[in-house]
């Protein structure tokens, strides 16, 4: 009696989402083909909506995250929202023109023509993590929409206040039939991602990608999966210790390291492995001389997460690790006061097969390998899933170059980390496990636009011409000898 039921309630969920679906359809095939004009005019609304409703979404993302500062809600969410919007609207008309191709010996002596023309896909579904939920929401919708799309969006239920002023957001910026948002809870992201959209774009963990891949496949609807993994900071005998400890420890602890492209490990020459600790230290000393009532220093999102990640410190602990927690101020972080930190912590020598080592950590937990000779490490890169991002800090040319040449991830960042992301016309995207597809600038576009190859045939009648039709004849075997020649 239960299973019908539950059947049913899908279902219902599903109703109104297919309704709107339905709706958005139907309204972009009346619309036609989708002007300059009006792409840059729901892209205005975007930019003016987002700005407009800043200071709610800090205060919304400060109360779902329970401490998150202004200064990295309005650097890693509003203003990374706003600029690929106005990169887009600046872009977008050169984006839209038809590209010119080689058309093939002899059509082209004969008067053919080859070109592709980027037509919008319809109406794409983007399911938004909530580790950034601002950027990974109006991120993408930048090149949705500047593609000339449709966008249905159904956020994380790990953020509801930010989910809120999201849908107020859209509510206010667009019609039902151009942008709608749909909020709740697993139940709604499962008939979401069974939705016939024309793409689908998910950003999260590659547990829930598998699930949602089967889902989308269901009505063949292509997706662009962006996840995460474990991503490798190299560092070489060659580099600057203290400064290249500054710019990892930075993007180790923005956002408390809840960050897909976050550094995931350290592998770093044995005898430098002192020296990296103590730049350790100093670097977060620097940047937070105090975490509990800091409000620079961000929370755990929820408890699980909180949870998981202390399970993994008391099993590095168990096994005998060493297990340093980098504390300025020497707080007791197990007095805290209606939040869930967690500090910078280094794990020394994890072995191979610990949760440290296996699981996307997605917080500030920091494990430390070292190496002998160099090319332990791109074997130890090689032997792992490939990642989002690869990280080399060094002055060695030819270590450089085997980073690049030898191993392989999404993406790769020279002496820094994560910077990366910050280049709007640097494709963002994973490879295996890390991810498919890609977006920003130019690659969005392309991702949500149709590649329509069309070829424009002359005045002639080139069939007759190369013997194409019967009765076969000598320009027929002409043809062939031409087509076969070496």
């Amino acid at each position: 009696m239960n299973a019908p039921a539950q059947i049913q309630s899908q279902e219902d969920i599903a109703g109104p989402m297919n309704a709107v679906l339905s709706m958005q359809r139907e309204d972009y095939l009346k619309e036609g083909a989708v002007s300059a004009e009006v792409r840059i005019d729901r892209l205005e609304r975007g930019i003016d909506v987002t700005l407009k409703y800043q200071d709610k979404l800090v205060e919304a993302l400060n109360t779902d995250f329970s401490c998150r500062s202004r200064e990295v809600s309005l650097l890693t969410d509003v203003a990374s929202s706003v600029l690929p919007m106005q990169h887009a609207k600046k872009h977008l008309r050169s984006w839209m023109k038809a590209e010119k191709r080689p058309t093939m010996f002899p059509l082209n002596l004969l008067g053919g023509r080859s070109s592709i023309e980027y037509q919008p896909l319809g109406v794409v579904g983007v399911i938004s993590p909530w580790n950034f939920p601002v950027n990974l929401t109006m991120g993408p919708l930048a090149n949705i929409l500047a593609a000339g799309n449709r966008a249905m969006i159904k956020p994380s239920e790990f953020t509801p206040a930010t989910s809120a002023v999201m849908a107020e957001m859209v509510k206010e910026a667009w019609d039902e039939k151009e942008v709608a948002i749909f909020d709740g809870g697993p139940e709604v992201g499962q008939a979401f991602s069974g939705l016939a959209f024309d793409h689908l774009l998910f950003t999260g963990a590659t547990s829930v990608a598998r699930h949602i891949m089967a889902a989308a496949a269901r009505n063949l609807v292509p997706v662009t999966l962006e996840l995460g993994g474990k991503s490798p900071v190299i560092i070489s005998r060659t580099a600057d210790i203290e400064k290249s400890i500054g710019r990892i420890m930075m993007g180790k602890t923005l956002n408390a390291g809840q960050i897909c492209l976050a550094p995931d490990y350290l592998l770093v020459p044995e005898e430098k492995l002192s020296e990296v600790i103590v730049a350790c230290e100093q670097a977060v000393a620097q940047m937070y001389p105090s975490m509990l009532t800091n409000a620079d220093y961000t929370s755990m999102i929820n408890d699980r997460h909180f949870d998981r990640l202390n399970g993994y410190l008391d099993e590095a602990v168990e096994r005998g690790n060493k297990v340093m927690a980098l504390q300025p101020a020497g707080e007791d972080f197990t007095q805290q006061q209606g939040t869930r930190k967690i500090p910078p912590t280094l794990i020394i020598e994890p072995a191979d097969d610990s949760k440290v080592m296996q699981e996307e950590l997605f917080g500030p937990l920091l494990p430390i390998k070292t190496y002998k000779q160099f090319d332990e490490t791109i074997n130890f890169v090689n032997a792992n899933p490939r990642p989002l991002a690869a990280y080399y800090f060094g002055k060695d040319q030819e270590e450089e170059t085997a980073v690049l040449t030898r191993t392989t991830s999404g993406g790769v960042c020279i002496n820094d980390v994560i910077m990366h992301i910050a280049q709007e016309e640097l494709p963002f995207g994973g490879v295996g496990p890390s991810g498919m597809g890609a977006y920003h600038g130019h690659t969005g576009f392309k991702t949500f636009s149709h590649a329509k190859s069309i070829y424009r045939q002359s005045k002639l009648n080139v069939a007759k011409l190369a013997g194409m039709l019967p009765p076969y004849g000598k320009a027929t075997e002409s043809t062939i000898k031409m087509q076969l020649k070496k």
